[in-house]
């Protein structure tokens, strides 16, 4: 990803950009020149200057050191207790085998702690509040914050433990009876100004530059949006010139609206035995391909000599380019989603029968209303069963070649059944230009997160990989493999620090405990002073 930033092509990943881009710029100042595939771990680095991206994701994870330092001895003002926790993390080998690597987590975990070193500094009673000092602690917090969430949206959690810090601070601050509620108001203004304005941003401003970074067409670009995709150079959209309206006879790819949504897409293979007909697949695929192609078709003619406009109502069939298969429905059960009914390709050289037939529906437009490509939205109902084309974005397993399912939902009003005509190939109408349908930085930020997300929530295993589930890993029962042909990386913690930090927060809630009962039954007059320190 890294190499794609220094290419300046563009990418899907379900993280924020900056870590990556972070690490892009390291080894572009560093003389990698991005022409290194990384992959997988063992493959030799010949010539490739890769060692600079080491040397950075190294040195900001070597930073998590001292700046636990800082953030022990600013809470306990004990340089014992500040040097023992350094230590911990100095010999735990599991933060030594991620800092080693050019990975993200190094970089979410200096920004991880740089946050709270900084909460506790703007908490500290050692500085002034309003001081020079103190608006460098807020204003550095903030930026922790923002860099923090920007890397991974596992950030969000130290935002959330940061809040609730700044939210106790606050209420101590009200509490303070020797100082005026307009203390209290100046406070949140201040920190509302530094932790949330500030980091909110930043935010956007690293989105601005991995947007415009990132101008050429790579292999992500089917995530997204066909207006998206029209501002990547390379992408078949970008200054697109062809037909505004869709004839009778035009080469066709359909792209599903949904967020992530892919092209509809055929190839030779069959269903196999026991899931539907055993007739020709149909998919949406993620990526720009020529098994994408179709050809729309009169729903009784295979010719038309004249040019004539599709519209809104029609009755239509989709030939399959390269199969010449139609796309067709029948009442046997979808592969995943066993309400829908089985969306399949049938027939020989564009014949085949009366469930080849499908109706388009244009959102938001009167009968008779001429079909667009790429601005109209439009939705495929099948004519004899009257359910709509649509997919559910599950994934088929290895014999549908992981692509997602596509369906026909008896239910019209499924909101992943609306399709839109991206690239539109027919000669006798005259081409057209759709930079006017360019989205602005606004949208792009949107939908950027919209996708983000939903890869997000899809993320599983795969088939035979080895994994680890969240519950092991504090535990130190299992850990993380990082695979190649021949070589494996295991990432695992120190069993003494970790069992060791479990034993801990076990022993603090079993002596707060044991406080509390002793207060509650007077053996301590407070928690205040002295003893509340210890």
């Amino acid at each position: 990803m890294g190499s794609w930033y220094i290419n300046r092509t563009f990418f899907f990943d379900v993280h924020p950009p900056l870590g990556k881009m972070l690490i892009g710029l390291s080894g572009y100042l560093t003389g990698y020149d991005g022409k290194f595939a990384f992959d997988k771990p063992g493959d030799k680095y010949e010539n490739t200057s890769y060692i600079g991206m080491r040397l950075f994701c190294t040195t900001l994870g070597a930073t998590i050191v001292p700046m636990s330092f800082v953030s022990v001895e600013e809470l306990t003002y004990s340089i014992t207790a500040a040097s023992f926790s350094s230590l911990l993390i100095i010999f735990d080998v599991g933060l030594i085998t991620l800092n080693q690597y050019i990975l993200l987590d190094p970089l979410l975990l200096c920004f991880m702690i740089g946050s709270f070193m900084g909460a506790v500094k703007v908490s500290s009673k050692r500085i002034q509040e309003f001081s020079v000092q103190w608006w460098v602690w807020l204003t550095f917090t903030g930026t922790m914050l923002s860099c923090c969430i920007s890397v991974k949206f596992v950030g969000l959690f130290v935002v959330l433990l940061v809040g609730l810090m700044t939210v106790a601070d606050l209420w101590n601050i009200l509490g303070d009876l020797s100082k005026p509620v307009t203390h209290t108001l100046k406070n949140i203004l201040a920190r509302g100004l530094c932790l949330i304005v500030l980091p909110m941003v930043l935010y956007i401003i690293f989105f601005y530059i991995h947007l415009r970074v990132l101008n050429r067409s790579g292999n992500g670009d089917g995530f997204y949006s066909s207006a998206f995709q029209s501002q990547l150079i390379g992408n078949s959209l970008h200054n697109a010139s062809m037909p505004y309206q869709v004839a009778y006879g035009a080469v066709v790819t359909m792209k599903n609206h949904r967020t992530g949504g892919g092209y509809l897409h055929s190839h030779f293979h069959l269903y196999p035995e026991g899931v539907g007909a055993r007739q020709q697949q149909i998919t949406t695929y993620t990526h720009k391909d020529d098994n994408n192609k179709w050809i729309i078709k009169k729903y009784n003619s295979e010719t038309t000599d004249d040019v004539e406009i599709i519209r809104n109502g029609d009755l239509v069939r989709l030939e399959h380019l390269s199969t010449k298969r139609n796309l067709h429905s029948h009442k046997e059960p979808a592969p995943i989603t066993k309400k829908h009914y089985q969306v399949t390709g049938y027939g020989e050289n564009g014949t085949g029968d009366a469930n080849d037939v499908w109706r388009i529906t244009t959102i938001g437009a009167k009968d008779g209303t001429e079909l667009t490509a790429v601005t109209s939205k439009l939705r495929l109902i099948h004519y004899l069963q009257s359910c709509i084309l649509t997919t559910s974005g599950k994934q088929l397993p290895k014999w549908g070649y992981e692509q997602q399912e596509v369906s026909c939902n008896p239910n019209l009003r499924d909101p992943n059944g609306v399709w839109n005509v991206e690239e539109n190939f027919f000669e006798k109408l005259p081409n057209v230009s759709f930079e006017v349908y360019a989205p602005s930085f606004l949208e792009r930020f949107i939908e950027s997160h919209a996708v983000m997300i939903q890869g997000n929530a899809g993320l599983k295993p795969k088939e035979g990989e080895i994994t680890s589930r969240p519950w092991q890993w504090p535990i130190n029962y299992r850990g993380q493999f990082f695979s190649g042909s021949h070589h494996r990386i295991y990432l695992l913690g120190n069993p003494l620090i970790w069992w060791g930090n479990l034993i801990f927060i076990l022993l603090f809630v079993i002596v707060f405990t044991v406080n509390a009962i002793k207060l509650q039954r007077g053996y301590i007059k407070s928690f205040t002073g002295r003893h509340c320190f210890f």
